[in-house]
């Protein structure tokens, strides 16, 4: 039977990025995200949301470059797989668990200016720019000054609801 483990997750960092490294060197970035989930309840039709805690961990260039240009707040795009860790609980010897997204790519994610402050119009407002970083693994070429890239580089075509012919 064939497997399929991907896991494409978008929403807020919640802590500080914690970058360590392995005795062998490599890099490791523990990353805590929060992923919103907003629905409106058909009894009520009251908006609602419920917030997912997401623990995800980078290796190697994936991790330093995160490390680098996320902080606590700052939306972020991941691509990975679920891991589940297992141990056994130093207090009780009872066996644990926690699934985890091993982060194997990542991009940045914006919102239009403005946005951040409430006080943007238009319909477009808020929505978020997602901009690629490759397979994560190397620095954005744009960033020759090591921060992200520049709002002056061109992110994906915009689609105006206008231009869409029904």
């Amino acid at each position: 039977m064939p497997n399929y483990n991907r896991v494409l997750l978008m929403g807020n960092i919640t802590r500080d990025i914690e970058l360590r490294h392995l005795p062998s060197g490599m890099a490791v970035a523990t990353i805590g995200l929060a992923v919103n989930r907003r629905w409106r309840d058909q009894a009520t039709n009251e908006l609602k949301e419920e917030v997912t805690f997401v623990d995800c961990e980078a290796f190697g260039k994936t991790a330093e470059n995160i490390s680098k240009f996320f902080a606590k707040g700052k939306p972020i795009f991941l691509e990975g797989r679920l891991r589940l860790d297992t141990w056994k609980d130093k207090t009780d010897g009872s066996n644990r668990s926690k699934l985890k997204v091993v982060v194997d790519n990542f991009e940045f994610v914006e919102t239009r200016a403005g946005a951040a402050g409430g006080g943007a119009e238009g319909e477009n407002s808020g929505r978020p720019i997602v901009r690629t970083v490759g397979n994560g693994n190397r620095a954005p070429a744009s960033a020759p000054n090591g921060g992200p890239p520049s709002s002056s580089q061109p992110a994906y075509e915009e689609i105006q609801s206008d231009d869409i012919p029904f």
